[in-house]
């Protein structure tokens, strides 16, 4: 089988956790990259859906990486309850 090399950029520690993930799941950066080319002709597009998120959504984001305007519950039932 003729195979195609791919060569791609990425910053070092999105590359070492990324790689950690796979070597848990069994799984080698190769394979993990063949699978998802694989997937994207398969649906004919990317096997996830994109989207940019509006500004309440950014904003909930920016506040959780940042610590703020965070509530905090006991247990999940606690946080179901909050729901009702």
């Amino acid at each position: 089988m003729k195979t195609a090399a791919i060569h791609s950029r990425i910053d070092p520690e999105t590359k070492e956790k990324a790689e950690t993930i796979l070597q848990r799941l069994g799984m080698s950066p190769t394979e993990a990259i063949r699978m998802f080319y694989t997937q994207i002709t398969l649906r004919n597009g990317l096997p996830f859906s994109v989207e940019i998120p509006n500004e309440e959504t950014e904003q909930a984001l920016e506040d959780s990486r940042s610590g703020r305007n965070l509530e905090r519950f006991e247990s999940a039932d606690a946080l179901i309850d909050s729901w009702k």
